[in-house]
């Protein structure tokens, strides 16, 4: 199953049939508020949030309260966990919890750029694909399946291991501009059945901007489709910033969680018994990703009548 199949265009339309009058303001309040009445009941959703926003409060706000430098040289090599070092330190004396704040910054800025730069071109390359048809339906959608069958870790992998100098926003690039084209043929795929609808003729009719149609009348009734594939993007971005790392091809300069497990199985973490240097940082990755998974099946549920719990 793909990632596009995870997600589904809920059943509700934002736009009035031609000749209808428009939903009134109560009728609108009220769904808004049924919307929210069923997330809150959520629970893989609200669970889900909830190590998300923690993880993410500590990726944030952990590196300005704990001021310790990832990787500078600070104490006893092999310390294990309590005393002055919550998370031990590595077999060099470095500070576990620092390179674990700080990885956990780098993680979530990854997820971000690299996965909000994929929802961006693919929804672009989509919306365009399925509302326009014919020519440039069959052009995108030629470009899309070609980068469909390209194995994307290779290409990852083979671009990285020729570029000297790497950081984090040039690995969020990689990422962002390989992972889009699943994202594409969704949104395509919901764009043609939303651009057949009475309200997008008529506002065709009347001669409205291509550009406008997309983003006043399409765009809105694709909302929670579109979050929910953002969330997917992110998740996947990610899982491949954390391949990168861990096989020695993420940041030359700065700290990330794969990174940590890669020094971690390079200097024999497990046969040493630091087990405290390669558990907190293969968590970490486990819980983002997981909670983010976790949410999209809450939102799927929340956002599709047939599949909510009442």
């Amino acid at each position: 199953m793909s990632q596009a199949d995870q997600i589904s265009l809920p059943a509700e339309s934002g736009g009035a049939a031609p000749g209808q009058p428009a939903a009134p303001a109560p009728v609108a309040a009220r769904r808004g508020g049924d919307t929210l009445y069923f997330a809150l009941r959520n629970k893989k959703l609200v669970g889900g949030l909830i190590v998300v926003l923690a993880l993410l409060v500590l990726g944030v706000v952990g590196p300005l309260v704990h001021t310790n430098s990832p990787t500078e040289y600070l104490g006893t090599p092999g310390q294990s966990p309590g005393g002055e070092w919550l998370m031990g330190t590595t077999m060099f004396g470095q500070d576990v919890l620092a390179q674990f704040l700080h990885g956990l910054r780098s993680t979530f800025l990854v997820g971000a750029l690299g996965g909000g730069l994929a929802a961006i071109v693919g929804m672009a390359v989509g919306f365009v694909a399925g509302y326009r048809g014919g020519l440039v339906d069959e052009v995108l959608n030629m470009l899309t399946n070609i980068l469909l069958v390209i194995p994307t870790l290779a290409v990852l992998i083979i671009i990285a291991a020729y570029l000297k100098v790497r950081g984090v926003m040039v690995e969020a690039l990689f990422i962002g501009f390989t992972s889009w084209p699943w994202a594409a043929r969704a949104v395509r795929s919901q764009t043609l059945t939303l651009a057949s609808r009475d309200f997008v003729d008529l506002a065709r009719l009347s001669g409205v901007p291509t550009w406008k149609i997309i983003t006043r009348d399409i765009a809105p009734n694709m909302s929670s489709y579109l979050f929910m594939t953002f969330i997917l993007l992110f998740g996947g971005a990610v899982l491949a910033a954390a391949t990168l790392d861990f096989i020695g091809l993420g940041p030359t300069d700065g700290m990330s969680l794969g990174l940590m497990l890669n020094n971690a199985v390079r200097w024999s973490a497990l046969q040493l018994g630091l087990w405290w240097w390669f558990v907190p940082p293969g968590l970490g990755i486990t819980a983002v990703v997981g909670a983010l998974y976790v949410m999209n099946v809450g939102l799927d549920e929340v956002f599709n009548p047939r599949l909510r719990e009442m």
